[in-house]
């Protein structure tokens, strides 16, 4: 069984873990409504996507 000959220092191994962070997505704003989505994406607020109505608009009734 493979067994280290030494102990690895903590410089070694937190060079080693350098590029497993985590990156934030990216959010464009709405053309049509101007909330936060994501690129390429339908806006989940108004379902507009590239200029055209895509997803139905839910209408809630205050009674």
């Amino acid at each position: 069984m493979a067994v280290p000959k030494q102990k690895s220092s903590k410089s070694r191994g937190r060079k080693r873990r350098t590029h497993q962070n985590v990156a934030m997505p990216t959010v464009v704003l709405c053309p049509e409504c101007q909330e936060p989505k994501l690129p390429h994406t339908a806006c989940p607020e108004c379902g507009v996507y590239k200029g055209r109505q895509v997803l139905k608009e839910e209408i809630e009734e205050d009674e």
